[in-house]
């Protein structure tokens, strides 16, 4: 199969695209490099030393009978050359994950504010109206987020996926069943941008029939893949700043750098979590059960566990007791304690075999990993530097 991974040299995007190669899709990578550039501005790096894609190309081409090939181009502001490329390349399938990731880099100011708009909006509207043009058998895949319901929005219940079933009234005020999809509970200007992606995806699957995937995904951690452990220079990228950085593995990465845990507020929030090595199976998955032309936008939740982050912070004191932890005020709007509980039936009915937190090895994997780039630790960026 033919696919482009938009954002393939991402944290996401560059574990996802080997994934695929190796199991013998012919991937091609579109990306502006907007990651790389906004470390600069926030004057951190990853933990982990990422080579350049040339650089990283060049030696999975080497693993791999079948070679991964990139073009330069920004979805969200070059839509001739987009749709050029497109056209050329015949793609089966576009994974979409070249969208402005981090929750607090949106509500960093006005221009992160700004840029995270335009680029996740305008990018997943171009890539939309492309395939409309192009060819609308081409099957496109999104990676969502978890946050999109909200969390503790309605206590007690189990968050489906995607698609609620409630009653309204009709004028005679008989209540009548219908299927909707779940309100949205956006808890930043990130998460807003993902719910209106989302009705993006119900009007073009409803008006042109388009084949669209939505991956609500939870909170990534771990680093290595079966493929990125092939060679150093596959390396993923580690994101350690308090931006872009994802709470498990910042948690691991302060307990080799002997700097305390930081939880935000009580650490009686819940979240949804899935290590990588199960995300870029997930996708896999996605890109093998695509939805049939003119069905609802098939919509996974990509997860596999819910835990507190309290829970977290004492599962790393336990099995790293020279951990220390430090409660913060948070910076955030949100819950200072919820429930959560998440259905994920869809990808375990496909075969997906979860990766747990309490997986001792696969802890001890990334702990190990981590300590191999003590040097990079920027302790100035720890704290939290954005507010809302």
């Amino acid at each position: 199969m033919k696919i482009l991974v938009i954002g393939g040299d991402g944290f996401c995007g560059w574990p996802t695209s080997l994934h695929l190669s190796a199991n013998g899709h012919n991937v091609t990578i579109i990306d502006n490099f907007s990651r790389r550039k906004i470390d600069n501005t926030l004057n951190t790096k990853s933990f982990t030393d990422i080579k350049t894609l040339d650089e990283r190309l060049q030696k999975w081409n080497t693993f791999n009978n079948i070679p991964i090939h990139y073009i330069e181009i920004d979805v969200a502001k070059e839509y001739s050359k987009l749709k050029d490329f497109i056209e050329s390349n015949k793609p089966d399938t576009i994974i979409h994950l070249g969208e402005q990731r981090s929750a607090p880099y949106s509500m960093k100011n006005d221009e992160t504010r700004s840029y995270t708009v335009q680029n996740n909006l305008m990018g997943t509207h171009n890539i939309l109206n492309i395939i409309v043009e192009v060819n609308p058998d081409i099957h496109f895949i999104h990676l969502g987020t978890m946050g999109v319901y909200g969390y503790g929005t309605v206590s007690d219940t189990i968050i489906p996926e995607g698609y609620v079933d409630v009653k309204m009234k009709d004028k005679h005020g008989v209540e009548k069943p219908v299927n909707i999809l779940h309100p949205s509970y956006p808890g930043s200007i990130y998460h807003m941008t993902k719910t209106q992606d989302a009705l993006f995806f119900q009007f073009y699957a409803k008006n042109w029939g388009l084949k669209i995937t939505d991956l609500h995904q939870g909170i990534i951690w771990g680093l290595h893949t079966e493929e990125t452990k092939l060679h150093p220079h596959l390396i993923n990228r580690l994101d350690q700043d308090s931006d872009y950085g994802t709470v498990l593995n910042r948690f691991l990465l302060q307990s080799v750098c002997d700097y305390p845990l930081t939880i935000y507020g009580s650490g009686k929030q819940t979240r949804a979590f899935i290590h990588i090595q199960n995300s870029v199976q997930c996708i896999k998955l996605a890109v093998e059960n695509p939805p049939k032309k003119g069905e609802n936008v098939k919509i996974f939740n990509q997860m596999t566990e819910t835990i507190q982050l309290n829970t977290l912070a004492n599962t790393i004191k336990a099995l790293y007791p020279k951990t220390k932890v430090q409660n913060v005020t948070n910076p955030r709007k949100e819950l200072d304690e919820n429930s959560l509980e998440v259905e994920n039936k869809q990808f375990l009915d496909l075969g997906l075999e979860p990766i747990y937190v309490n997986n001792r090895d696969y802890l001890d994997e990334l702990y190990n990993a981590m300590e191999d780039y003590k040097d990079n630790f920027v302790d100035a960026n720890m704290l939290p530097c954005s507010f809302w």
